[in-house]
């Protein structure tokens, strides 16, 4: 039986896949486990990279970049997830893992230790540190409750860091350094227990990009599972890589968010402030966008 089934998804990060590749290739510890790429029809040459230089990995490309949940889903179907296979024929866990993100060599092992002493844990995710050292806050997380992204649009986040209520969604209130049960953990590297996996079915396809593994973390723990973030693992992320600067990419976050608020609060919150809310993300989502293009535009004028 094989302990960990990892898929990353590409899209144009030719260099620093290779990188995590070679990192999770390096890997130490008791365990077994297989990578796939699926690739999201990157330009960039990564599939032949892929093919010439790590002939182990499994590699998947397909024939549209649909997104992070349907190239994620695309990877857990090869290996028999969601597919009403024999629970005991399935690997033990899943990791979701970035293309620009660079495990230590006991990362994968300690993090598979923690899940098999935590028999309740659904889905776990390490400490993810950024290049200049600091956390990536996305890396432990609250669901976006309706009043904490009215905290977030009035920047009382920014303004109380260490107050719980204002810095609810990113707990910033907390030690970095503090294991904890949270809501959500990020996708760059979250690791589910195939049994939660089963539970809940396979990422939401309507998130192109962000947003999904929140929902998948909201459905797992409706159904009985705890996430736990565990600091006592570091992994690298070179955030953002694929989608800097992308005026795609940007009006996908805010999408994700009116997905997640619709999916998950529509039925509970009132219609005034459910309005409030889609209002919201509708303006500042419209406002990133507009000056996500302009500044792309400003680049192309002044190459």
């Amino acid at each position: 039986m094989l302990d960990l089934a990892i898929v990353i998804v590409n899209y144009n990060t030719k260099d620093l896949l290779r990188a995590c590749l070679r990192s999770v290739y390096a890997s130490e510890g008791d365990f077994s486990y297989h990578v796939t790429v699926v690739d999201n029809a990157s330009g960039d040459g990564s599939v032949d990279m892929v093919r010439q230089e790590f002939p182990q990995t499994a590699v998947i490309p397909t024939p549209m970049n649909g997104g992070f949940a349907y190239a994620n889903n695309i990877g857990l179907r090869s290996y028999g997830f969601a597919q009403n296979q024999p629970i005991e024929t399935l690997p033990r866990y899943a990791l979701l893992l970035n293309p620009d993100t660079e495990v230590p060599p006991r990362a994968l092992a300690d993090m598979l230790a923690l899940m098999d002493r935590r028999t309740e844990l659904g889905a776990a995710g390490p400490r993810l540190i950024l290049p200049d050292g600091s956390l990536d806050k996305a890396c432990r997380r609250a669901f976006p409750s309706p009043m904490s992204f009215i905290y977030r649009g009035l920047g009382l986040s920014k303004l109380f860091p260490e107050h719980p209520r204002f810095a609810q969604y990113n707990l910033t209130y907390l030690p970095e350094d503090q294991e904890t049960e949270v809501d959500s953990v990020v996708g760059a590297f979250m690791l589910v227990r195939r049994e939660a996996l089963e539970a809940v079915g396979l990422l939401d396809e309507s998130f192109f990009m962000y947003g999904e593994d929140l929902d998948w973390a909201y459905r797992i723990k409706q159904a009985g599972w705890k996430i736990w973030y565990y600091p006592n693992v570091i992994v690298y992320h070179h955030k953002g890589a694929a989608s800097k600067g992308n005026v795609r990419a940007r009006r996908a976050f805010y999408d994700a968010m009116a997905i997640f608020v619709r999916k998950h609060y529509k039925a509970q919150t009132h219609p005034l402030l459910y309005g409030t809310i889609m209002a919201g993300i509708a303006l500042k989502g419209g406002l990133d966008v507009g000056l996500t293009w302009m500044r792309s535009r400003w680049m192309e004028v002044g190459r």
